[in-house]
């Protein structure tokens, strides 16, 4: 939002700092003819209005963008966003089909019934009858891939694979979706499969106002009984800004009504859900809880009670790795018994393991149930997962320095040099601010500070930057503005990757002040807050 007064006032103090023709010693003005380069480009592009609409919308990779050449010079900066816009649709059409967005799901159903239904006197003449017998009684694969025709056709290509004690099969869907406007987008699906007959159907997606839309999907499927036709129609809407209302209207085999209520917030989801039907009428409430910690972890349970019986369910889900996140579940249920599911989102891949342990409520099968998998969650977390991603991010932290080293190696020159040849006018400012009892850095350093003494193994990497902070006061006053300083002048980044901290030891009006503040956080000293308590 800088005017063009003030570009200029931040270029002449630069020019001034760094003009070649006020150093006389041949090194730095060196360093000095190319510190004042750099700032000369910056300036030519933040001074011309077309070219700084497109640095402040896209930064450098919109000034490296192809196609600008054709760009009229008096566009507006409306017209630039336009402009940038369209060469990045053109750029996106010609890898359009190159693209896919495929989603899978293996589930594999394991019967661990054995381990505590066991009849051992059934087994005593039985070889091998010593150990429990776990089966897997059920698996089902499927698998989609999106290809997208133009911008606004896609075509989806969807299969599936099942079997169930020995009896299987499959079917294969073909999509076609268009989205028609801003407002709705319609889909046509055919599939075929050996256990039921071809099928045709059709989805409709409509938002009627800003705040509720409707979906309506109707098939067709046909068989050796005649056709079967369905119909299931969806109305939500925005109750409040994280609330959701739901009518579920479902014609056919199994025709019901549903109504539910969805609440999502930043650190809890919430339903409530009534469906009245046949074969099945139940009533449903779920919670989960969001922990905002790195992990994402995720703690939740539901009663579901209707005409098939009642289940309680609990779990809890955590992050584990950037594309991967593991859940358990018990779900212990009248007539159903006790099962724990477990599941793994790895990208857009789902694995879901589900282990039938007991058709009866056995207080043995819930404990174990419940405690087994914390028990092997936390041992493979602390034996394995987590040296893993420790020596994965290390990996990766050192393959990203080799890529940034010669850039970092020429940041650091720059910022050393451009420190140098700051020492006379800090030298001016520092008498300045004496002399009206301003504000004085007495130490800054900037860099990865190791406070926490879980991490006392690992190397503090800071650099001291007490001199370009304090070239950078004026009339007793400090701002920094939300972006890294590593950008700042005589600023580098000593610890590429790593989460960083600036700490600034100053004195204002003969007064010690100390402040810490994130990388990216906006800074303004002086500040009553930051005073050191003289008794502390």
């Amino acid at each position: 939002q800088a005017s063009q007064e003030e570009l200029k006032a931040a270029y002449r103090r630069l020019c001034m700092l760094y003009h070649p023709d006020k150093h006389r010693d041949p090194e730095l003005k060196t360093q000095a003819e190319r510190l004042f380069n750099l700032i000369h480009q910056a300036y030519e592009v933040l001074s011309d209005p077309q070219t700084r609409a497109i640095y402040d919308i896209y930064g450098r990779r919109g000034l490296e963008m192809e196609g600008w050449e054709v760009v009229e010079r008096k566009r507006t900066p409306a017209e630039i966003r336009e402009e940038f816009e369209r060469l990045q649709r053109e750029r996106e059409e010609r890898r359009l089909q190159q693209r896919t967005n495929p989603k899978g799901t293996i589930s594999v159903g394991i019967d661990a019934t054995d381990l505590f239904d066991r009849y051992d006197e059934e087994y005593e003449d039985v070889p091998g009858s010593s150990f429990p017998q776990i089966e897997i009684n059920k698996m089902h694969i499927s698998q989609s891939i999106e290809a997208p025709l133009t911008a606004t056709d896609t075509a989806i290509l969807s299969g599936n694979l099942s079997t169930q004690n020995g009896n299987g099969g499959g079917s294969i869907n073909l999509a076609l979706r268009r989205v028609t406007s801003a407002k709705g987008w319609g889909e046509l699906e055919f599939g075929a499969g050996d256990l039921q007959g071809p099928l045709f159907g059709m989805k409709i997606f409509r938002n009627l106002t800003p705040r509720c839309f409707i979906t309506t999907n109707c098939a067709l499927q046909f068989s050796s009984r005649g056709v079967r036709p369905g119909l299931t129609t969806v109305l939500a809407r925005n109750l409040d800004k994280n609330t959701m209302g739901y009518l579920q209207w479902r014609w056919g085999i199994q025709s019901a009504m549903n109504t539910s209520i969805v609440r999502d917030t930043k650190s809890s989801h919430f339903t409530v859900a009534l469906q009245l039907g046949i074969p099945h009428s139940f009533m449903m409430v779920s919670y989960q809880h969001k922990f905002q910690d790195e992990d994402q972890t995720r703690v939740k349970g539901s009663l579901k009670a209707g005409f098939f019986g009642t289940i309680v369910e609990y779990g809890a889900e955590r992050k584990i790795s950037r594309h991967s996140v593991l859940g358990a579940t018990v779900s212990v249920g009248v007539p159903q018994g006790v099962s724990l599911k477990i599941k793994l989102n790895r990208a857009s891949q789902t694995y879901f393991f589900p282990v039938h342990l007991t058709d009866q409520l056995l207080p043995s099968a819930v404990f174990y149930a419940t405690v087994g998998p914390l028990v092997i969650y936390f041992a493979m977390h602390r034996l394995i997962i987590k040296p893993y991603l420790r020596a994965q991010k290390e990996r990766e932290l050192e393959k990203q320095r080799e890529s940034t080293a010669s850039d970092i190696l020429q940041k650091k020159q720059e910022a050393e040099a451009a420190v140098r040849l700051m020492q006379e006018s800090v030298r001016r400012i520092i008498e300045a601010e004496e002399a009206r009892m301003g504000l004085i850095v007495v130490n800054a350093w900037y860099g990865k500070f190791v406070n926490d003494n879980s991490r006392k193994n690992e190397k503090v990497k800071v650099i001291d930057v007490t001199v370009p902070l304090q070239c950078l006061v004026k009339d007793s006053k400090l701002i920094l503005t939300e972006a890294s300083k590593a950008g700042l002048p005589g600023f580098y980044d000593p610890c590429v990757g790593e989460e960083k901290n600036l700490k600034v030891l100053y004195q204002f009006r003969g007064v010690l002040h100390q402040v810490m503040s994130a990388d990216n956080e906006a800074l303004r000293i002086p500040k009553q807050s930051h005073r050191i308590d003289a008794d502390g």
